[in-house]
């Protein structure tokens, strides 16, 4: 008998997973893969829609026919600031434009001119300045700069709702890809912010539904509930706030480490803004407060450039244990000696410079030096929330000196980490279910280890 299952495709910057999990959202298979990047018309680079797109039908009809598992519903989390410009026939008119690409300077000046003032406009849409990363500002670059293709669209559809169209033919926004850092939604009056519909980019915008949103799909002859899909920093919230008995902070690491307040209260403050505070949503339309850190993308370059350095593998870092003695020998005399290429802060040197002989010292540095930056975003999430609780999922909960070190600096802080490899997939399976979760589901299901801080000398 084959074993009833839901499916999801979890769309990372990096890796592009598909899960299926069972009725007790088990996860009973999973697939991997990664695409090189293509460049846009300008060069740069971007993600690879078409082979997504292979990949993801390819996938989902070969496990359609599979004699092991029958697909009940599908669901899609995808990284945010994404769109996907269609056409009137609901093809896509651009690449789909990486949400590093630089905007020219005169565009972000006429907006804030118009639109302004900058600290105003980021507190009611709970979005600083972030370029591309604003998918409002995004739509508003391309209207400015490109014309011509702005007027041929029909709807702009952010990645997961895109996806889903691919399934149920259907063009929808959905709120959690929505009010996350775009600049398109008033926090205060729940509504699109008054210049989105100044610039007519409503038009643009196919009608808002919920997250928990299904529509039954006759899909090759079986009939499919079909999810709009779900951006995947609320998605990896959503486990957490169905089955958490206390406040918590959800530290979810990746390409970016996000640090998420799911019980913040009222709006972000001057402070926040200054501090890169920011809002996401949940799928009920209240707002979370975040702070993110560009963590994993520049630990791989670091770690990358720490090997040739040191004339090691490639994966070397890999294989370094937490050593007590290597970090009070560090910590003693502590300066920061890493320079970031994708990150700035106030203490990094104008250049890296590094003392060390041994590989594991050095990459002991590395480590501290990132988690003093993974501590104050957790504490600028945090605020003034009174939380005791902080969980930490993605790939960094399997780094055992991050842990470790982020346990110590955190040590007012009970910390727990979770399966690496669930998190925003799992959320997107819960959402479009009927299931109510126990209290007992974190244990169970995301294989939760508790940390304590080490003991000092």
């Amino acid at each position: 008998m084959k074993t009833k299952v839901t499916a999801v495709f979890d769309i990372g910057k990096t890796n592009k997973k598909f899960f299926l999990f069972d009725g007790n959202f088990q996860e009973v298979h999973r697939e991997y893969v990664r695409f090189e990047e293509i460049t846009d018309e300008d060069g740069y680079p971007t993600e690879n829609l078409r082979a997504l797109e292979d990949w993801v039908k390819e996938t989902f009809d070969k496990i359609l026919i599979s004699n092991e598992f029958e697909i009940e519903a599908l669901n899609f989390s995808c990284y945010g600031a994404s769109w996907v410009h269609m056409d009137e026939n609901g093809k896509p008119l651009t690449p789909l434009y990486n949400y590093m690409k630089p905007l020219n300077g005169d565009i972000l000046g006429s907006f804030y001119k118009e639109y302004g003032p900058e600290n105003e406009l980021s507190r009611v849409t709970g979005s600083p300045k972030l370029g591309m990363l604003n998918t409002g500002m995004h739509l508003y670059w391309l209207k400015r700069t490109r014309p011509e293709t702005f007027k041929k669209i029909r709807y702009s559809l952010h990645l997961p709702q895109y996806l889903s169209y691919l399934f149920t033919g259907i063009p929808v926004s959905e709120y959690t890809s929505i009010g996350c850092h775009t600049m398109l939604w008033d926090f205060e009056k729940k509504d699109y912010h008054s210049w989105v519909y100044q610039e007519g980019i409503d038009k643009k915008l196919p009608p808002l539904v919920s997250s928990r949103k299904t529509v039954p799909v006759d899909y090759k002859g079986r009939t499919i509930k079909m999810g709009v899909g779900i951006h995947d920093s609320s998605s990896a919230l959503l486990p957490y706030i169905k089955s958490a008995k206390k406040p918590f902070i959800l530290v979810s690491t990746g390409t970016w480490s996000i640090s998420i307040n799911p019980f913040n209260r009222g709006m972000l403050s001057e402070d926040d803004i200054g501090n890169g505070s920011l809002f996401n949503m949940r799928i009920d339309g209240s707002p979370v407060k975040v702070s993110r850190l560009f963590l994993g993308n520049e630990y791989k370059l670091q770690v990358r450039a720490l090997a040739e350095r040191f004339n090691v593998s490639p994966d070397a870092h890999k294989q370094v244990e937490f050593d007590q003695d290597t970090f009070f020998e560090i910590n003693k005399d502590f300066v920061h000696m890493f320079k970031w290429d994708t990150m700035s802060s106030a203490d990094m040197p104008e250049s890296t410079s590094i003392p060390y002989d041994r590989f594991e010292h050095a990459y002991h540095q590395l480590m501290l030096e990132l988690v003093l930056l993974q501590e104050k975003s957790v504490r600028a999430a945090m605020g003034s929330s009174e939380i005791g609780q902080l969980y930490v999922d993605g790939g960094f909960s399997d780094n055992k000196i991050y842990i470790q070190l982020l346990s110590h600096y955190m040590g007012n802080m009970k910390l727990s980490t979770t399966d690496s490899s669930l998190g925003s997939a799992l959320g997107a399976a819960i959402v479009i279910s009927d299931t109510e979760l126990e209290p007992s589901f974190l244990d169970k299901n995301y294989a939760i280890k508790k940390h304590r801080p080490f003991s000092l000398k």
